[in-house]
């Protein structure tokens, strides 16, 4: 199988690319650079079924030439900063929203019609029922981040109606383990770095957030892909459990052998659209027979094990 991979240099893309690779599938990897690392492509780059285009998926007509003969099309790329969106709101529609459009584009294009996307639990809002299934009513949207992955998700279910295509949708929870690069435990192991002696919290440390092991959700992506069959597919993504921020801290601090004076803010929140309770029902990717690995303490582990492995991560965040 040939397969487009964009935001291949990416934490989820390149981890989904090696495993591709392994699998004996041929893939072709878009990304510019703009937050992909290069070091995440040197296995890829070694192995004579890959093919790199540095290029932006802004420029549609690129994009056509990448996806051509392509039997699968994985959309990974997009702009995940959620915390700084209301800074800069037009980045959510040009990378999450316009760019969804112009891979559609490309594929419909060269009458290709499989694809899969990353979305995010975030769709849910602030949702109320927990733990959240797929087929949930959205409430109000809380973030431009999870506005804009709603927007593409309707893209991809239209393009499927319209122009008969297979679409697989993955709600994630957050992601964790090697190559991970943005998010609450690289800001806190960045600030026990600088000084172990105390460690700012944004919020109260009552947040409670699920999260996923990226090994064990490549498993997941590879386990829909080769069983599902409808023509609009859509699965949550995570764990049966969730934590508090404050367990997290305990274990990144337990693990660098750190006792800091925490220091927390006020409210259940860390910023503008800070979902304070997320966590995702999963029994429709369990009937499929995946199960996670690694409980969200061990993905934990592991990523403060690579963060550790690979100081240039947190010097260059």
């Amino acid at each position: 199988m040939r397969v487009l991979v964009t935001g291949v240099a990416g934490f989820i893309g390149s981890s989904l690319t090696d495993r591709l690779l392994s699998l004996g599938h041929t893939v072709v990897g878009v990304d510019n650079f703009s937050t992909g690392q290069r070091e995440f492509l040197e296995g890829a780059q070694a192995n004579a079924n890959f093919v790199l285009r540095e290029q932006d998926l802004l420029n549609l007509d690129a994009l056509v030439e990448a996806a051509a003969g392509v039997d699968l099309v994985v959309h990974f790329a997009a702009n995940a900063d959620v915390r700084f969106g209301p800074d800069h709101p037009g980045r959510d529609l040009e990378q999450n929203i316009l760019v969804t459009w112009n891979v559609l584009e490309a594929m419909r294009r060269n009458g290709l019609r499989r694809i899969a996307f990353s979305s995010t639990g975030s769709v849910y809002g602030e949702a109320a029922v927990i733990p959240t299934p797929e087929d949930a009513p959205f409430p109000v949207q809380t973030s431009l981040y999870g506005a804009s992955k709603v927007s593409a998700e309707g893209l991809i279910s239209a393009y499927c109606e319209s122009f008969g295509f297979e679409g697989y949708i993955f709600r994630f929870v957050s992601i964790l383990g090697e190559r991970y690069t943005h998010g609450h435990v690289l800001d806190f192991y960045k600030k026990l770095m600088a000084d172990p002696t105390r460690l700012p919290v944004l919020g109260n440390g009552t947040q409670r957030k699920s999260y996923l092991y990226v090994q064990d959700c490549v498993d997941a992506i590879l386990c829909v892909l080769e069983n599902a069959k409808d023509r609009v597919n859509i699965f949550n993504l995570g764990t049966n459990e969730y934590c508090q921020v404050k367990d997290s801290i305990g274990w990144i601090t337990g693990h660098l052998g750190v006792t800091p004076q925490l220091e927390f803010g006020e409210g259940n929140r860390g910023w503008i659209g800070d979902n304070p309770f997320i966590f995702l029902e999963t029994k429709k990717i369990r009937s499929l027979g995946w199960e996670p690995k690694l409980t969200i303490q061990q993905a934990v582990i592991k990523t403060v094990e690579y963060l550790q492995q690979n100081p240039w991560v947190a010097e260059r965040r």
